[in-house]
């Protein structure tokens, strides 16, 4: 959603008397280029931070605050050279032994992803994260590593490189699973891997974390993911607790071929989203066809809180991604509520035969 700043804390250094406003306001100035859109939101940091100063917090709350600062600050400047490649969070258990079949489908998957010009992302461990990585190589993997009080090795394919990025938050590290990943693959494991495939739905079903491809990759004869979705079905779906349509949000597979196919089929036209003010916006690779869009606004009509679908151009709202301006607009009003549906329109419009380009250009 767009920014809205808060004014209430520069009226109360105001009132306090303390005057910070006119100097927040210098210091941001000689710092941040005068053009930059984001100039509001350092001055809303550096107030924020002058707030917590002034009441003087304790040296705990302090520090967390700095810690999370730097490590994010950190993390941006790292990743900042990965910025347009496709992204594949992989998670699964640190205590896959090397000559379990996981293992081995998880070192199939790195290196079928990297095939499909997909980096792999995981916490930079042993097991399904030391696997995955191993078969994508150093150039293709990741790792986002843990600082433990005790001794912690990150996997050989990406210790010692700029390919990896140590954490002393949990909650920071898990922030940048998700935030860069343009796809997760979910392998069995234990609480961690529950905790992260759960968080992650959660995100995904209730709008805080853009929708991706989210596939749960198990063996062919594995029944791991199958008693989850068995028990999901019966107890959350049964009762109500979820929507019918929220099991829409991800995908069973068997297999790393397919596991890649899902993720690539995803992008094949729908090429990402925002929201500008009340309206969702989904980027395209290709225009629809009129009859695409007729189909939508009859049967997809249930997503719109009010008005109809409609193709645009990029708008002013959206110059700050130049390299995406190019694009066409999928636009609407979305209800922000039922996001395995918007999963079942992102799958209508990658269908080939919607888009208004002939079949096989723009390949």
């Amino acid at each position: 959603m767009p920014f809205e700043p808060d004014d209430y804390l520069p009226r109360h250094f105001k009132t306090s008397g303390a005057e910070l406003s006119k100097k927040i306001d210098e210091l941001v100035a000689l710092v941040v280029p005068s053009s930059s859109q984001n100039l509001p939101l350092y001055r809303e940091m550096l107030v924020t931070v002058m707030r917590m100063a002034q009441a003087d917090r304790s040296r705990w709350d302090a520090k967390i605050l700095l810690q999370t600062m730097r490590e994010m600050e950190h993390a941006f400047s790292r990743l900042d050279q990965f910025k347009r490649r496709r992204k594949v969070t992989v998670f699964g258990s640190a205590r896959t032994p090397i000559e379990h079949p996981l293992y081995a489908l998880a070192r199939e998957l790195g290196e079928t992803l990297a095939r499909y010009d997909l980096m792999v992302i995981t916490g930079a461990g042993g097991g399904i994260m030391s696997a995955a990585h191993e078969g994508a190589g150093m150039d293709n993997s990741l790792g986002l590593n843990i600082t433990l009080p005790f001794e912690q090795h990150a996997n050989p394919t990406v210790d010692g490189t700029d390919h990896l990025l140590s954490f002393h938050f949990f909650f920071v590290r898990k922030l940048f699973f998700i935030k860069e990943a343009d796809a997760l693959v979910l392998c069995p494991g234990g609480f961690g891997t529950l905790d992260e495939t759960l968080e992650v739905l959660t995100l995904v079903q209730t709008g805080k974390s853009p929708l991706v491809p989210i596939v749960l990759l198990d063996e062919p004869d594995g029944t791991f993911w199958k008693d989850a979705l068995d028990f999901i079905r019966r107890q959350l779906e049964g009762n109500r607790y979820i929507l019918p349509t929220d099991m829409r949000l991800m995908r069973l597979v068997d297999n790393a071929e397919d596991a890649a196919e899902e993720i690539d089929h995803f992008y094949s036209n729908f090429h990402s989203s925002r929201w500008l003010q009340d309206r969702f916006v989904m980027r395209m690779n290709h225009v629809l066809n009129d009859a695409a869009v007729s189909y939508m606004n009859e049967h997809f009509a249930d997503l719109c809180l009010k008005g109809r679908f409609e193709q645009q151009a990029c708008c002013e709202m959206e110059l700050d991604e130049p390299e995406l301006q190019p694009l066409p607009r999928l636009s609407f009003v979305f209800n922000g509520r039922d996001h395995g549906r918007l999963r079942e329109l992102t799958d209508f419009i990658n269908a080939r035969e919607h888009w208004a380009s002939p079949l096989g250009a723009e390949d």
